[in-house]
């Protein structure tokens, strides 16, 4: 049976769903621009791309919900655009900057067990929240809370010394140590693969009575990434890993809020049945006195 002319299926994809997806797209090509950029030492090119696909990565998603365009393709075409360009990009990157010692094979050989187990982590998370994407039983996510550090923010984590260094214009030399960076690169994959509860940007609500603080604090933080960008972004991102304490401590006492729900009041002991009412006489009808029944 055919349908009315009014409502018959039009053929092809609807733009809203493209839309999304191409902007994936281009966060990925971003990532993959990142390593284009580092295998040239040019490195705050390739730290800009990186910062340009975390840009994207929290654009796609709300313009999905925005066009209502989600889709399945699209959340797996996600978590690909995140193991390059958060994952396979900050390792490449990390490893060419220092890492890679040229008159050390022993050393680069290591720099490169490192480099790679970040990257192996990034898409273990991944994998692992595409897993439970589904899942109903997820005592993170209910209580507003992320497991473990979010992929953008790890990119950022593992390259916090590459900003740092920036920053100094080139001055900190002792960043470029190999120990240094195998040790931080390895507390970066930890962070990243780790079951720790952290803060969840979605999930935090501020009160009506700091609204144009906040407004104030976000275009102050936009004009110093235009005039500082690499003090600024490594300000984000001390203060980030400052917070995951916190979650830590706040989840924890969600924790134990919930426990305390669960268990309940200690119940009374019942009392005996009370006797049967007998039945009444049905009520004769009459006009109620006046002022009230």
């Amino acid at each position: 049976m055919s349908l009315p002319p009014g409502r018959r299926e039009r053929p092809g994809i609807p733009l809203r769903a493209v839309v999304p997806n191409a902007v994936t797209a281009l966060a990925l090509c971003s990532g993959l621009s990142g390593i284009r950029f580092a295998i040239t030492a040019e490195w705050d090119k390739a730290l800009m791309f990186i910062g340009i696909a975390a840009l994207l990565d929290g654009l796609d998603g709300r313009i999905a919900r925005l066009l209502r365009g989600q889709s399945r393709f699209g959340a797996e075409l996600d978590s690909l655009s995140d193991v390059v360009a958060f994952g396979v990009a900050p390792a490449l990157i990390i490893y060419l900057w220092v890492l890679q010692i040229e008159n050390s094979p022993s050393w680069r050989t290591y720099g490169w067990v490192f480099a790679l187990a970040y990257a192996v982590c990034m898409a273990l998370r991944l994998a692992r929240f595409n897993a439970r994407i589904d899942a109903e039983d997820q005592p993170h996510k209910s209580a507003g809370f992320l497991t473990g550090v979010p992929a953008p923010a790890g990119a950022g984590i593992m390259l916090l010394p590459v900003l740092l260094w920036l920053a100094s214009d080139r001055q900190l030399s002792w960043l470029e140590n190999p120990g240094l960076i195998m040790a931080w690169s390895g507390i970066s994959a930890f962070l990243i693969i780790s079951s720790i509860a952290t803060f969840s940007m979605g999930a935090l609500r501020l009160k009506r009575s700091v609204r144009l603080e906040a407004i104030l604090v976000i275009v102050l933080i936009g004009i110093a990434m235009i005039v500082a960008p690499w003090a600024t972004l490594s300000a984000v991102v001390i203060v980030y890993l400052a917070t995951i304490p916190l979650s830590v401590m706040r989840y924890a006492a969600v924790k134990r809020r919930r426990a305390r729900q669960a268990g309940g009041e200690p119940t009374l002991p019942l009392s005996p049945p009370l006797p049967p009412v007998p039945p009444k006489a049905p009520a004769r009808h009459r006009r109620s006195p006046p002022g009230g029944p």
